[in-house]
């Protein structure tokens, strides 16, 4: 089995992904328009951190996440860097 990944913003489901890096890129979905990453991400209640899970089976089973991600604003503009 593979670990499988959910991006979470304010509480909410941004997107998935069967790895890390693939998953910040859901990250592009809460783009801010002044590209301010850091202020975006250090809002009250934004919260962006991803969930590990065991696998996409346990993640549709509604399965307890095996680890909880801290995402800093670093880590989701390198992730979208690649992004055109």
């Amino acid at each position: 089995m593979t670990a499988f990944y959910e991006a979470l913003w304010y509480g909410e489901s941004v997107g998935d992904g069967a790895d890390r890096d693939e998953t910040l890129t859901a990250y592009s979905a809460v783009r801010p328009d002044d590209g301010d990453w850091n202020a975006h991400c250090a809002a009250p209640g934004a919260d962006p951190h991803l969930l590990r899970y065991t696998s996409f089976e346990a993640y549709l089973d509604n399965a307890d996440a095996i680890e909880r991600v801290a995402v800093t604003a670093a880590m989701i503009e390198a992730a979208l860097a690649g992004l055109p």
